[in-house]
């Protein structure tokens, strides 16, 4: 959600940022509508102080005995007119709100400009992409072949994009999500939260699922969302407060299911566990001063990056261009982790800065220390990690010749001591 003020001051400006992200100019529209609607606003306001002089004149009137009638008239054809502006105000203000919902963030100066994934700019890498002097198989092989990843059979209580994980598997998966947030919590000073779900439409439209993309979302028969991601909830935490500038940055990270209709992927990576309409992911999110916000930013890339380094996962991070980013976001990075059954990189985390644009559609703000008035915060949100592509990054990486899957280091202590996952396991 943009300010109003900031567009009539610099229309040009904001033209230009909508340039940068492939959209066609639109400060034309919105500032006459916007002027439609203070000049109806304007009338409104002079309609009533005309009345009220009126009334102090009908009063004198009738002080002295006199006809107020023609007075009586006035003011009640002033009110009617009062009742039509404002009505038109009204109508007017609702669609300035409806064409600004549907506009995306601008993007930071530092943004790469690009259409497409193409655009994006290699930030850094981590470790060597592995080898192996075996023939590699990739996730859906290996976990068919340990028996513990069954996706007919998900395909029978489901349908497509939906997997049913058993054994030390399923194990496997709950040890990723318990190990990322212990150590988000315990080593980045996360607080942990478990939240709703379900949200209501509100929720949605404050980081920006709607009203754009409904369709890529679940909706229940009495209207309630399914979480496309915790940082919805996690967001809205502090939707309509405002906080105090000592209480910032607030961290939390959420370890949820998160329901995707993948409506805008028709197609894509439908073998396997890459795109599903069901995963569990940890999110991170940060309430945070505007002033510390980007420092913030690259705080939770590392944060996220930590994950993978720990579980000795290879990785590059990549800086979006414009016309990859997300919605809600100003600026995103991609940490992709090296998937050796398609020996290439993988998205496993997006990092990205929203600046004050969700929390001007959810009015979240902070009490400057000292100061007067309050100020929005900016908030961030990031995958730390995708629990199921990191599961992937795991099976494929941590791969024997025979099958088996050797367990990371880190993940030992949260299967029990278990060093290999076989068919058996």
């Amino acid at each position: 959600m943009f300010d109003l003020k900031t567009i009539r001051d610099d229309p040009e400006g904001f033209d230009r940022g909508l340039a940068r992200r492939g959209q066609a100019p639109r400060s034309p529209e919105i500032l006459t509508l916007d002027r439609d609607w203070r000049a109806a606003q304007t009338k409104a306001e002079q309609l009533q102080a005309e009345r009220n002089k009126l009334a102090r004149e009908i009063g004198a009137v009738k002080a002295k005995g006199g006809d107020a009638e023609a007075l009586l008239r006035q003011v009640a054809e002033s009110k009617t007119e009062e009742t039509r502006l404002g009505a038109d105000a009204d109508r007017l203000k609702a669609e300035i709100d409806a064409v600004l919902a549907a506009i995306p963030n601008l993007p930071a100066a530092e943004v790469p400009e690009g259409r497409d994934e193409k655009a994006n700019q290699l930030v850094r890498t981590y470790g060597t992409p592995k080898r192996f002097d075996f023939p590699v198989k990739d996730h859906v092989a290996l976990g068919e072949g340990l028996g513990q990843m069954d996706f007919a059979r998900a395909g029978k209580l489901s349908g497509a994009r939906f997997v049913v994980l058993t054994g030390a598997l399923a194990r496997l998966e709950r040890a990723l999500g318990a190990f990322m947030l212990d150590l988000h919590t315990r080593d980045f000073g996360y607080t942990e939260v478990s939240p709703p779900l379900l949200v209501r439409d509100e929720t949605a439209f404050g980081t920006g699922q709607l009203p754009k993309f409904a369709e890529d979302l679940f909706r229940t028969t009495t209207g309630m969302w399914l979480i496309p991601t915790a940082e919805v909830p996690l967001t809205n935490l502090v939707s309509g407060e405002i906080l105090d500038e000592t209480a910032l940055p607030r961290r939390m990270t959420a370890w949820t299911a998160c329901f995707r209709s993948e409506a805008g992927a028709a197609g894509k990576d439908t073998r396997g566990m890459i795109r599903q309409h069901q995963f569990a992911k940890v999110e991170l999110v940060s309430i945070a001063h505007p002033d510390q916000s980007a420092a913030e930013h690259e705080r939770m890339t590392g944060c996220a990056e930590e994950v993978l380094k720990r579980l000795g996962l290879a990785y590059r991070v990549m800086l979006l261009c414009t016309g990859d980013m997300g919605f809600s976001a100003q600026k995103t990075y991609d940490i992709e982790v090296w998937l050796p059954g398609q020996d290439t990189y993988r998205e496993i985390s997006s990092c990205s800065n929203c600046g004050d644009f969700q929390a001007r559609r959810m009015n979240a703000r902070f009490r400057p220390a000292g100061g007067k008035g309050t100020r929005f915060v900016h908030t961030l949100n990031g995958s730390g990690l995708a629990v199921g592509r990191t599961l992937i990054a795991v099976l494929e990486n941590y791969q024997q010749a025979d099958g088996s899957i050797a367990i990371p280091e880190a993940l030992q202590p949260y299967m029990g001591g278990l060093q290999i996952l076989r068919r058996d396991g």
